[in-house]
């Protein structure tokens, strides 16, 4: 799942604003799509996706844009031990949507414990991945910050509400900074921030537009022609 050829699901789109919002919220109905036309917003959400009997449903992130419309789903790729045995069939690709030229990729919460899903979207050259969690989990919201800084991309991370008292919703900028964070009060909320591709933040600046160019050059063999090869000083691991 991690192949760097693997299709994406490409989704484009033009709403009047590039603001992102993270919620703390509770479970959320299909309804909820014709809310998000009415008030003009795209919207992110999970539900349970049925397939057809005998298979197992997905899990899955329902994409809405502002006209209500659903114009895409992504299912989560990586399962528990208990999904992958009683509840769910796994999905089988990356999903990308764009609003007003930012490029959105998705993941559905055990999957921050597997990095090639996360670096695969910087492959495909996404500017914010959305994360939605549902555990209790402080470290976890740790490894998700982290991304951010590993991968020069905006990250919004999602949990329910009654879960904020250990690690509240955000939004996570590029290098790593946390740019804006529900209350830690286990009350719905909206964290809201700016997603600007321009922006002149020093460290959004650096992660954008110096680290990710630059760790794309290493990893596609910068450094093979600059190798030593039959150097005893280089070779010898025993001696200063």
């Amino acid at each position: 799942m991690s192949d760097a050829n693997k299709a994406s699901h490409n989704v484009s789109g033009t709403p009047p604003s590039r603001r992102h919002g993270a919620g703390s919220a509770h479970a959320i109905s299909s309804p909820d799509a014709d809310l998000a036309g009415e008030l003009g917003l795209w919207a992110a959400f999970g539900s349970i996706h049925p397939l057809t009997p005998p298979n197992r449903p997905h899990n899955s992130l329902y994409v809405v844009c502002d006209r209500g419309r659903l114009v895409t789903r992504y299912d989560k790729r990586f399962l528990s031990n208990a999904e992958v045995s009683f509840m769910y069939s796994p999905g089988s690709s990356p999903v990308v949507f764009e609003i007003d030229g930012i490029r959105f990729g998705c993941a559905l919460c055990i999957e921050a414990e597997f990095p090639e899903v996360f670096a695969e979207y910087e492959r495909l050259n996404v500017d914010c991945v959305l994360l939605s969690v549902m555990v209790d989990d402080a470290a976890r919201a740790v490894v998700a910050q982290a991304y951010g800084r590993l991968y020069g991309y905006w990250l919004g991370y999602s949990i329910p509400a009654q879960f904020s008292a250990t690690v509240p919703s955000g939004i996570v900028a590029p290098g790593g900074r946390r740019l804006a964070r529900c209350p830690a009060n286990g009350q719905p909320a909206l964290a809201v921030a700016d997603l600007d591709l321009d922006a002149s933040d020093a460290d959004i600046d650096v992660s954008v537009r110096l680290a990710r160019p630059w760790r794309r050059l290493a990893r596609a063999g910068l450094y093979d022609d600059r190798l030593v090869s039959g150097d005893p000083r280089s070779e010898a691991r025993t001696t200063f």
